[in-house]
């Protein structure tokens, strides 16, 4: 697998709990908890897919900075 593959599972698992959790909060510390049967299973179908896009473009970014980060290591010391 590239790396960029696997950074973006990686990510999306993160993403997509993060999503799930700021979505939960919303539902049941609202008013919007007297229809939870409806909106919980809303939530965990638009943060299975809204995290897609995100992973995607955040793994990028994070190949990115591992490689300069690399970079800086290889580089010899300036004196």
């Amino acid at each position: 697998m590239r790396l960029r593959i696997m950074l973006t599972l990686l990510i999306y698992l993160i993403v997509q709990g993060v999503l799930f959790g700021i979505g939960m909060v919303t539902v049941m510390a609202t008013p919007l908890s007297d229809q939870a049967q409806v909106y919980v299973p809303w939530v965990v179908g638009l943060t299975f897919i809204i995290a897609v896009p995100v992973a995607l473009g955040i793994a990028p970014r994070m190949e990115a900075w591992r490689e300069m980060r690399s970079r800086r290591r290889t580089e010899q010391p300036r004196l």
